[in-house]
């Protein structure tokens, strides 16, 4: 199929999608969840940055053309934290067959969230799978909002028809305004109009997700179908340098009532009229229902309008390419070469590494794990060290908002190859992963040098263990052989990571004899 496309993600002017596998299903823990459809499509280029051009998009296009495989299950997942382990099997299983990149945005999750009286919305862009089920959490809390907000309408007897969209320019009234965005749109020469929400004070400001309110919803489709940087309204004033004096002249106005709210908007001539359009429309549709619409998920697990819902006239069949005809043969290949899964992996890492049942698991959902088991085999260094870090680690890492996606498999290679060889202490490796991170296409050896983590050699060593030993005697004189833990201990404290504790302890096993 061809899905037209025409934003300039595609320079061909459409997005290819071929099915490949239908009516599947996976088991997740007692569960079966039916697949409906499996696709290879296409990727799309990227927005690049967010840069103000006002109607120049600009797209990279190093992604465009690359495969992906999309997975579809059907409407059969009943809460959040179901959805979340479906998503972990799904990717468990791509991430079995060694074939999936690594890094953010690798595998991505589009999740249709629907609930009774609500709408089904498509949230697009879900990076983090742990994310997930935070995501769908609140797009039930933002339909359960909305769905509070109509009935709240319906009460006050606010009716679709009741909202117009008679617009009065208020420029007038803010000629004098300290706030900075409508002095700027009069400097400019530009209009400040308004427009009267019968029935709706005190609802804009009512919040549907943390920090997002009906007023946002009004917001994001002003910014998306009248390309305005935001909207004002009554329930957030006074605000913003706007005074109540204003507000109560903004008003009157409009012809504003106690319980009606007010928005208005300063740009050009055609967005205020495109926005506050915008607004009256998804207004006209919170009296009415909850809408069906495509949104994108923030990195916080809200999410943001997108666009409309696509219909089904974007798709038409691929008539260049004719059907490929699966034979038994092709099958039966297939499956002599299936990858190893997930259950036997979990059994072989414990026995073959040592690993305890808690690492293993949280390898295999992990995007490390190819990397882990090259690692353990030729670094050198103990197996349990390599998996903790590549998971419990960089898990805490990245909440401390280290971009781990930043540090590449060679870079984590070279680190790990340094403790191996006693170049660098395991006690530092987050201190140099966590400066590559930040100094992209440096070398390892220069997060040593910045960082001052040169190593220790015993000729350093030395003196340091024999002022330690020298200060210590009368301790030492009365543990005797179990004194060199204590040694041992204010050695490292003093060498801060800096030597290996195999060469410390031989040291001072050899002073202590």
């Amino acid at each position: 199929m061809r899905k037209t496309v025409i934003d300039g993600s595609n320079t061909t002017g459409f997005q290819r999608t071929c099915i490949i596998a239908l009516d599947g299903w996976i088991k997740v823990g007692k569960k079966t969840i039916a697949l409906q459809a499996s696709s290879l499509e296409e990727d799309a280029a990227r927005k690049t940055g967010t840069q103000d051009e006002g109607k120049t998009i600009r797209y990279r296009i190093d992604r465009l053309g690359i495969p992906l495989i999309e997975v579809a299950t059907a409407p059969v997942i009943y809460s959040p934290m179901e959805a979340q382990e479906v998503a972990f099997a799904i990717g468990r299983i791509l991430r079995d067959t060694g074939k999936v990149m690594r890094g953010l945005g690798t595998i991505r999750q589009d999740l249709n969230v629907s609930l009774p009286n609500g709408a089904l919305i498509e949230i697009k862009g879900v990076q983090e799978l742990e994310l997930i089920s935070t995501v769908v959490e609140y797009e039930v809390q933002r339909q359960l909002g909305l769905i509070g907000i109509k009935e709240e309408l319906a009460k006050r007897g606010v009716k679709a028809e009741t909202l117009k969209q008679d617009f009065v320019d208020v420029a007038d009234l803010f000629k004098d305004t300290k706030c900075k965005v409508i002095h700027k749109a009069i400097d400019k020469n530009q209009k400040t109009m308004a427009v009267k929400l019968v029935g709706f004070a005190g609802l804009l400001g009512r919040e549907l997700m943390p920090n997002f309110r009906l007023g946002t919803e009004l917001s994001d489709r002003a910014k998306f179908w009248g390309r305005v940087g935001g909207i004002f309204h009554t329930d957030e004033m006074p605000n913003y340098g706007i005074t109540p004096e204003e507000v109560q002249a903004l008003r009157k106005a409009v012809g504003a009532a106690e319980d009606d709210a007010v928005v208005f908007v300063a740009d050009t001539d055609e967005n205020v009229l495109d926005a506050l359009k915008a607004v009256v429309e998804r207004a006209q549709e919170a009296v009415n229902c909850v809408p069906a619409e495509t949104r994108t998920a923030k990195d916080d697990g809200t999410t943001r309008y997108m666009r409309p819902r696509p219909g089904a006239a974007r798709m038409y069949p691929e008539t260049d390419i004719p059907p490929q005809p699966i034979t038994e043969q092709f099958v039966e290949k297939v499956r002599s070469h299936l990858p190893e899964p997930a259950d036997k992996k979990l059994a072989r890492l414990i026995k073959q590494y040592g690993l305890n049942e808690k690492l293993a698991k949280q390898l295999i959902d992990s995007e490390y794990l190819l990397l882990f088991e090259e690692t353990a085999k030729t670094s050198g260094v103990a197996a349990s060290t390599v998996a903790a870090f590549l998971t419990e680690t960089v898990k805490a890492l990245k909440r401390e908002g280290i971009k781990t996606e930043n540090v590449t498999d060679d870079q984590i290679r070279a680190i790990f190859k340094a403790v191996g060889s006693g170049e660098l202490a395991k006690e530092a490796i987050a201190d140099v992963f966590s400066w590559l991170s930040k100094n992209e296409d440096k070398a390892v050896q220069d997060a040593f040098a910045a960082l001052g983590l040169k190593m220790f050699t015993e000729a350093d060593l030395a003196p340091i263990i024999d002022r330690i030993i020298a200060a210590n005697k009368q301790q030492i004189e009365k543990l005797g052989k179990n004194a060199q833990g204590m040694l041992m201990g204010a050695t490292m404290k003093e060498v801060r990571g800096k030597a290996n504790p195999e060469l410390v302890g031989k040291l001072l096993r050899d002073r202590l004899k």
